[in-house]
């Protein structure tokens, strides 16, 4: 979601125009362009997607802005408290672990006539509150599970989690047989499947 910026509409399209406003969103456009040229010269037969927030991650928390997001479902399921650096009315466009795995395997497979001359296209996902994202875990996990999730802000998250687009149109992407998960308490389910957390 770094691809986008500045003076957005309130949803994104495919017509929406990438202007990064940050060097981490320029270099994934600038691989863009490249993948995009390269294929035009007939180098490659190359694709690239646009991934939502991807959410739950397994593992450890890092130092990505996006880190909470999972931070906000895993380490509660493990026991954990996670702190919350932005506000609960954020939204978060995120896909799961599963389904984008899915969506590389399927964006290798599609035939080179399926892209033309568009190598890039912005993968389906869900929109979602914090506040809905713990209103889906305290569903499935009980609320005990829910409020190990403190808010405790951080400026210079916050800063830069609201500079991201939280609701896409993606017509393209579900023409070409990208999907999204089918809600968030889905999202959690998986997650809680793949790891094999036991539920009090």
């Amino acid at each position: 979601m770094a691809a986008f910026g500045g003076n957005l509409p309130e949803v994104l399209d495919d017509t929406t125009i990438a202007n990064p406003q940050t060097s981490y969103g320029a270099q994934k456009v600038i691989g863009e362009y490249l993948v995009t040229d390269y294929t035009r010269k007939g180098f490659i037969d190359g694709r690239s997607l646009r991934l939502p927030t991807i959410v739950a991650r397994p593992g450890r928390p890092n130092l990505a802005a996006s880190s909470f997001a999972s931070g906000i479902i895993r380490e509660p399921l493990n026991g954990a408290v996670s702190n919350c650096p932005v506000a609960f009315e954020t939204g978060i466009w995120l896909l799961s672990p599963r389904r984008v795995v899915e969506a590389f395997i399927h964006a290798h497979e599609l035939p080179a006539a399926s892209w033309g001359a568009g190598r890039v296209v912005n993968l389906p996902g869900i929109t979602a509150s914090v506040a809905e994202m713990l209103a889906a875990l305290k569903r499935v996990a009980g609320a005990k599970t829910a409020a190990r999730v403190r808010f405790k802000p951080e400026a210079r998250i916050e800063a830069i989690v609201k500079t991201w687009p939280a609701r896409f149109k993606t017509p393209r992407a579900l023409a070409m047989g990208f999907r999204a998960d089918d809600s968030v308490e889905a999202v959690i389910r998986d997650y809680i499947a793949d790891e094999g957390i036991k539920l009090a």
